[in-house]
């Protein structure tokens, strides 16, 4: 019989109308904002009427470093959600909003997979409510106002040559990466070399990912530093006067989106930075919403553990307050394979010696995320190629490692295949061992920040930077930015610069080419070795696949 594919068991799902939904949150259908009769968008004045209530407990789905095999993480993440369900707890699932830029290149969407998807699926993965399209209508209102204020006479003695704020898109294209404006003569004003970057990198979807209201986010939409005069001193988004209407066009976006899982529990999708260039968690807002309805909040952060569960940790949870009650770090046998060693068109034979000598990536991640005080839980996300003894060799490792791994089949079962890991997250959020610590505190100087985080996290020897960048960091320090978290931007593929270098790797640096001042979010980024923040699109994009069927349906997402 033939598999169904990702989007055919979602066009089947039965969905239940968004206001019953709401209505199992306690959620008054005069708060919530209907797109369509699945979707909608939860009230500001509702949200700002939880404040009093206790929180739930907040449950971080990670994984290993991702590989071409893939691992399911947001898969296990709704499916967490749904068992957590299925066992008698009041559990929301909190995600991230998918980028059209991987949709039509080749990473798929965001909605999950097989019987653990949230729905509706292809809206979720192409335009949803908008909330991108706000961020890169917002972003490049500022972008026109900057060059717009330069030709009326640059009152504010903007450094042409200083401007650091870029334009985006939500699309791969590297072609725009590094292009020059304003060509064409004085009508259209004085050429400058600039470029674009993905919407999902852009400060704007990181503040409106962090901010906690419409208040904090104009506030912090103001703080933006978008040029530098020729003495170096800062020009804000303010004194453009372009924060108020940013927020305008935000006002909306800021609303978490409430929809359902295929088992028709509630799923808050509400924002989406990238993780290997920005801090890849969905909203605060979303998520402190879902703490004070539900008593589980199962969330995930992108890409492995090394970028994702470190940036949530260090950036969202410092930030917001949040404080974790268990991780689950999601793993494969398939991705153990190749990361012992095995070719992926040999990945359906078993190799249980390969599986062992993949082991030391989920090793490290286990480690780093104990190291932050949070208990940890494996996940081994099923295929039907798995072997019992591959599957053993992987428990018998995370046992060694003092911790357990719990095979998980909701991918083909829904939440009837992920029950056992459902009772464990429970146990250990429930225990009270969690004592979550960031990695490192506010006041440590900005290059020991990267640092740390190079050698406890990636477990290198040395950090790489040109003077330039340290005396930069040292400029921001003394501008009073030294207390800020940093992000770093690196490949999502390995614990290394390199996406090739895979496992457990020592010995090795991390060099920094470029380090970048989001004031308005309140993190320093780290831009390490060749991470574009302007993807480009495979050789053969997953665009060349999706269609309109005869019935006017779409085909080809995944």
């Amino acid at each position: 019989m033939a598999v169904k594919t990702d989007i055919e068991i979602a066009r089947e799902a039965k969905k239940k109308p968004i206001m019953e939904i709401g209505a199992k949150l306690g959620i008054p259908a005069e708060d919530l904002l209907p797109y369509g009769h699945d979707k909608a968008k939860v009230s500001q004045s509702f949200l700002k009427s939880l404040e009093s209530r206790k929180d739930g407990k907040l449950i971080l789905v990670t994984a290993i470093n991702p590989t071409p095999a893939g691992e399911g993480k947001t898969t296990t993440t709704v499916g967490l959600g749904d068992g957590l369900n299925r066992i008698g707890k009041k559990a929301i699932v909190c995600i991230r909003e998918a980028s059209l830029g991987p949709n039509f290149g080749m990473k798929g969407g965001a909605a999950g997979g097989g019987y653990a998807q949230v729905v509706p699926m292809e809206e979720m993965n192409l335009h949803f409510t908008g909330d991108f399209h706000a961020i890169t209508s917002a972003h490049n209102l500022l972008s026109a106002m900057i060059d717009n204020h330069i030709y009326w006479g640059n009152d504010l003695g903007i450094d042409e040559r200083r401007v650091v704020w870029r334009r985006v898109m939500d699309m791969n294209d590297r072609a725009l990466r590094d292009i020059v404006v304003s060509l064409g003569g004085v009508s259209n004003g004085f050429p400058r070399q600039t470029g674009f970057d993905i919407t999902v990198a852009s400060e704007v979807m990181a503040i409106l990912c962090l901010s906690k209201d419409l208040m904090d986010l104009q506030k912090r939409l103001g703080d933006i530093v978008v040029a530098y005069r020729r003495d170096k001193t800062p020009i804000y988004c303010r004194d453009i006067k372009a924060d108020s209407a940013m927020a305008v066009l935000l006002k909306d976006a800021m609303q978490p989106n409430l929809v359902q899982t295929l088992e028709n529990n509630p799923a808050f999708v509400h924002g989406g930075p990238f993780a290997n260039i920005a801090h890849g968690c969905n909203s605060v807002i979303a998520t402190t919403a879902a703490l004070k309805l539900g008593e589980y909040v199962v969330t995930e952060a992108g890409f492995g553990a090394d970028l994702g569960a470190e940036k949530f940790f260090d950036i969202k949870c410092r930030k917001a307050g949040l404080k974790p009650s268990a991780a689950v770090i999601v793993a494969t046998v398939r991705a153990m394979k190749m990361n012992g060693g095995v070719a992926k068109a040999d990945l359906g034979t078993e190799n249980v010696e390969a599986v062992k000598k993949g082991c030391a990536n989920l090793g490290r991640h286990i480690a780093n995320t104990k190291g932050f005080g949070v208990p940890v839980v494996v996940a081994i996300n099923h295929f039907f190629s798995d072997t019992d003894a591959e599957i053993q060799a992987v428990k018998d490792f995370v046992a060694s490692q003092g911790s357990e791994a719990i095979l998980c089949k909701h991918w083909a079962h829904g939440s009837a295949g992920i029950e056992e890991l459902a009772h464990k997250v429970v146990a250990l959020a429930e225990s009270g061992v969690a004592n979550f610590q960031p990695l490192y505190p506010d006041a440590m100087p900005l290059f020991e920040k990267i640092e740390t985080v190079a050698k406890k996290i990636y477990h290198a020897d040395a950090v790489i930077a040109d003077k330039s960048i340290r005396d930069q960091l040292k400029v921001w320090e003394a501008a009073g930015y030294g207390n800020l978290p940093v992000c770093m931007a690196k490949t999502q593929y390995s614990f290394t610069t390199d996406p090739n270098v895979r496992g457990a790797p020592t010995g090795h640096s991390i060099p920094v080419r470029e380090v970048r001042l989001s004031a308005g979010a309140g993190f320093i980024v780290a831009i390490c070795g060749e991470i574009m923040t302007m993807p480009g699109l495979p050789k053969v994009p997953s665009a060349e696949v999706i269609r309109l069927n005869d019935a006017g349906e779409v085909e080809g997402l995944f």
